[in-house]
């Protein structure tokens, strides 16, 4: 009998890793119930964590294995695109997670902190889990792990459209409709060019087809304030986080190649990572 509900992330990624990489890998390594698999064009880091795989493929070859699965003629040239692709990545690489009970896909612009801690045995007994209490977030998104939502995104409307095409149309969000879905407007007064996931999740959860989870556990900004220690993240030292989104810090902070490694406990301020009487 398992001890608890197996996961397994996955992340394409193409390019050059950022600074922050480390920060990410360092935080994967304290959730090691917790599986990642990178799907990149860059070769093996040293000292990976035990439970992050590097999985080599070329974007022709993704391009390869939508087409066959999906169905459709797929060409994925610019590495943006698979952002459209996330929710189909179950489905694309079932190979790497079908012994799992639940899949999921993010980013490595993000600092975790106790996954399990969020993701509990009752949270589990959702179908899909975000991490936000208004939308769904490309940077971390979890699904159960059965044909209904390996397959959610053919629910979509749009789906064969937003595939096909080379634009990116935050399919697997919004469809850029954050501030509609925050104010909780009903799906027929959302002005959208497609249906993305979250109109899909929106009228499936409405329908008693799917049970989804939303609960706000994430910091995202420049809030300042923030602390990650041995795998646990917090807020004033008072609230605790499962993740913080550097989608804001990454632009303004640009530090100099360093190949110190993470300490086992540094600080976030709204311009910087800072490790405060560590000796690094």
């Amino acid at each position: 009998m398992k001890l608890y509900k197996t996961i397994a992330i996955i992340i394409c990624f193409y390019g050059k890793f950022p600074w922050f990489f480390k920060y990410f890998l360092e935080s994967c390594r304290y959730n090691e119930t917790v599986d990642f698999y990178i799907i990149t064009d860059n070769p093996l880091v040293n000292n990976l964590p035990a439970n992050v795989r590097f999985v080599n493929k070329t974007l022709n070859e993704i391009s390869r294995i939508a087409t066959e699965k999906i169905g459709i003629d797929i060409s994925i040239i610019n590495p943006y695109k698979l952002c459209d692709f996330k929710p189909t990545y179950g489905l694309l690489f079932h190979d790497l997670v079908s012994n799992y009970d639940f899949w999921g896909y993010g980013d490595i612009d993000v600092i975790f902190g106790d996954i399990r801690g969020f993701i509990s045995p009752k949270v589990l007994e959702h179908d899909i889990i975000s991490v936000r209490h208004d939308f769904l977030t490309g940077y971390f998104q979890l699904f159960r792990n059965d044909i209904k939502m390996i397959n959610l995104f053919t629910h979509s409307k749009d789906h064969i459209k937003v595939l096909e095409s080379a634009r990116c149309f935050c399919f697997d969000e919004t469809n850029y409709c954050f501030d509609q879905f925050s104010q909780k407007l009903p799906l027929n007064e959302i002005n959208s060019e497609i249906e993305s996931l979250m109109h899909v999740v929106r009228r499936l959860d409405n329908e008693k087809y799917i049970k989804a989870y939303f609960d706000f556990h994430v910091i995202e900004g420049l809030p300042g304030k923030l602390r990650w220690d041995k795998g646990r993240l917090f807020y004033k030292n008072k609230f605790e986080v499962i993740l913080y989104h550097l989608i804001l810090l990454k632009r303004k902070y640009k530090p100099r190649p360093s190949l110190k490694p993470v300490p086992s406990s540094f600080n976030i301020s709204p311009s910087r990572i800072y490790y405060k009487n560590i000796k690094v």
